[in-house]
C-alpha cells in the first residue's frame, strides 16, 4: 500500500508540474511575457539630453535631406533589458488609432527612411537616449509619409513567440505643394419616424470619407436635412477623425427633428484642416455630396385623417339633432294647428 500511494504522488507531482511549464500567461500591454520577469517600459522623442516632452516626431523636409533625431527608452524593471529597436511604415486602424506594421511586414514607405540600430541594452531603473537618422529619399513625392519607431520585447515557451512593443510616431513630410482633398461618396439617408404624431423623426446618414490629398487631414462640417421643398431644415455637425493619405474611413450622423415633409434633401458638407504642420500655401478641397429620398408623413396624416373623421362624425351628429329637433317643432306645430281646429 506505502509503495502504490507514493506511485500515485509522484505522477501527480509530475503532471502538475508539467501544467505549470505548459499554460501560458497572456502579457499585458508594454510588458514582456510569460516565464520571464516582468518587463515595463517606454519609449519617447528626445534630445540628447533625454525626453523632451513631444508625444511623436514632425518633421517636413526637403528631398535628400537627412537629420538625427533621438528617442529615450526608460526601462522600469529590476533587470536590465536588451531591446529590439524597430522602424515601420505607419497606418490609421479602423478605430482611428496610429500603429506600425508588424515585424512581419515589408515597409515600402516612411518606415524605410528611418535608421536605428538593431538593438539597445537599458539597465534597471534607467533610461537611454539613442540617435536614429530620417533620410529623405531624393525622389520622395511631396506629403506626409508616416511611420513607427518602437523598442521591441520577444518573449515565449517553445515555438510560440510573443513580440511586444511601444513607440511613437514619425510624422514626416517632403516638402512641395500640399494638398488636402477630402471625397465624399457613397452618401444614403435613412429615415427613421416616429409613430407618435406629435413627435419628429430621424435621418440616419452614412457615407465614407476618403483622403485623396498627400496630407493628413480632419474634417469639421455640417450634414443638413432639408424637407417640405426647402421651406423646413435641420442641421447637425458632422466630422471626420483624423485621415491619412490614401485612407478611407464610413461616418454615421444622425440628424433629428426632421418630419419626414414629402421631399428630403440630405446634405454632407465638410470643411478640412491639416491635422499636422502649417496650412499655409496649402491647396483646400472640401468634400460634399447629396442625396434626395421621398416620403410621407404617415403617423400626422393618419392623425390627421381621424380628425377629420372626428369632425365629419360631429357634424353629421349635429345635423341629424338639427333635423330631429326641427321635426319635432313641425310635429308640435302641426299637433297645435289641429288642436286648435277641434276646439272650433
Amino acid at each position: 500500500m506505502i509503495r502504490t500511494s507514493s506511485r500515485v504522488w509522484s505522477r501527480l507531482i509530475a503532471v502538475l508540474a508539467t501544467a505549470l511549464i505548459v499554460v501560458p500567461v497572456a502579457p499585458a500591454a508594454g510588458s514582456a511575457a510569460p516565464t520571464t520577469p516582468t518587463v515595463t517600459w517606454a519609449v519617447q522623442p528626445a534630445n540628447e539630453q533625454g525626453p523632451d516632452g513631444r508625444r511623436w516626431i514632425e518633421r517636413t523636409l526637403d528631398p535628400g535631406q537627412v537629420v538625427t533625431e533621438h528617442l529615450a527608452v526608460r526601462n522600469f524593471s529590476d533587470a536590465a533589458v536588451v531591446f529590439a529597436l524597430k522602424a515601420a511604415d505607419g497606418y490609421l486602424t479602423d478605430k482611428g488609432r496610429f500603429n506600425m506594421l508588424a515585424s512581419d511586414k515589408e515597409s515600402v514607405a516612411g518606415g524605410t527612411w528611418i535608421d536605428v540600430r538593431e538593438t539597445v541594452t537599458v539597465g534597471p531603473k534607467q533610461t537611454k537616449v539613442v540617435p536614429f537618422t530620417i533620410t529623405v529619399p531624393r525622389d520622395a513625392t511631396p506629403g506626409d509619409h508616416p511611420a513607427g519607431i518602437a523598442a521591441t520585447v520577444t518573449s515565449g515557451a517553445g515555438t510560440v513567440a510573443v513580440e511586444s512593443r511601444v513607440g511613437f510616431r514619425v510624422m514626416m513630410r517632403a516638402s512641395g505643394t500640399v494638398t488636402a482633398a477630402l471625397v465624399v461618396s457613397d452618401l444614403s439617408a435613412r429615415y427613421e419616424r416616429s409613430w407618435n404624431p406629435f413627435s419628429a423623426g430621424t435621418v440616419q446618414l452614412t457615407y465614407t470619407a476618403t483622403n485623396q490629398g498627400n496630407v493628413a487631414v480632419t474634417g469639421d462640417g455640417e450634414a443638413r436635412v432639408t424637407e417640405l421643398f426647402g421651406l423646413v431644415n435641420r442641421d447637425t455637425e458632422a466630422q471626420v477623425e483624423e485621415l491619412l493619405p490614401g485612407g478611407n474611413r464610413q461616418v454615421e450622423v444622425r440628424v433629428d427633428g426632421v418630419w419626414g415633409l414629402v421631399r428630403l434633401n440630405s446634405t454632407i458638407e465638410v470643411t478640412l484642416a491639416l491635422s499636422s504642420g502649417e496650412a499655409a500655401g496649402a491647396e483646400i478641397r472640401p468634400g460634399s455630396a447629396t442625396v434626395t429620398g421621398w416620403t410621407l408623413p404617415w403617423p400626422q396624416l393618419a392623425l390627421a385623417v381621424v380628425l377629420v373623421a372626428v369632425v365629419l362624425a360631429g357634424r353629421s351628429v349635429v345635423r341629424r339633432r338639427r333635423r330631429r329637433l326641427a321635426q319635432l317643432l313641425a310635429r308640435a306645430r302641426e299637433e297645435g294647428r289641429k288642436s286648435v281646429l277641434i276646439d272650433g
